[in-house]
């Protein structure tokens, strides 16, 4: 039995637990050279959405059956929110992962917007877009706040079989929330946990060399 087992598992790539019954999302955070300075783009969501608007994000959105990756989801919403040609974007390289408790999977990816590409802005999703110096990021802390989330077991939950009971009923988790400023802007959130990262690579990357 042990020796099937061994063969079943041989050549199996781990995935993450529950991911094929969760919701997935690829972003881009798309760098574009300005006045000889690399600038991240942002995009300020649409007024008119119902899911935050006019919130502070990177281009993005769900995976769709007809992408042959995760990379190719972030390309395609990048194009259709920014009104781009697919030639006039290069994916870098993969970041971190995010496994989120309300939105599913995210899979962001560093990108560049060529200096061959005009923006036009898909207005249905796309309010307006800004751009910050890469050096000015670098060397911004963000404003960090505690946030809870309570978790209450349902009606029927056995929570007579567990053992140290007690320690389980109405639990609170604290997560840290990032908030970085750049003029009337206010980023924060999965955006701002994206950047973060991207930032920390960044310099973690330059106290190696």
């Amino acid at each position: 039995m042990i020796d099937k087992l061994k063969r079943q598992f041989h050549s199996r790539t781990a995935t993450i637990l529950g991911s094929k019954d969760v919701m997935k999302s690829a972003v881009m955070l798309p760098l574009i050279e300005q006045h000889g300075d690399a600038h991240i783009l942002f995009e300020v969501r649409a007024f008119t959405l119902q899911s935050q608007p006019g919130e502070i994000c990177f281009p993005g959105g769900k995976v769709d059956k007809r992408d042959l990756s995760y990379a190719d989801t972030a390309k395609r919403e990048l194009c259709e929110e920014l009104g781009i040609q697919s030639q006039d974007i290069e994916v870098i390289a993969p970041l971190d992962i995010l496994v989120t408790p309300f939105r599913g999977i995210i899979y962001p990816y560093l990108g560049e917007i060529k200096k061959s590409a005009t923006l036009s802005p898909n207005p249905a999703e796309v309010d307006s877009v800004f751009t910050v110096p890469l050096s000015t990021l670098l060397e911004m802390e963000p404003e960090t706040f505690e946030t809870n989330i309570h978790f209450e077991l349902g009606e029927h939950f056995p929570i007579e079989k567990i053992a140290n009971q007690s320690k389980y009923n109405k639990r609170t988790h604290t997560f840290t929330e990032l908030f970085y400023y750049y003029d009337e802007h206010v980023i924060w959130g999965l955006t701002a946990r994206i950047l973060h990262h991207f930032l920390q690579t960044i310099k973690e990357a330059e106290t190696k060399e």
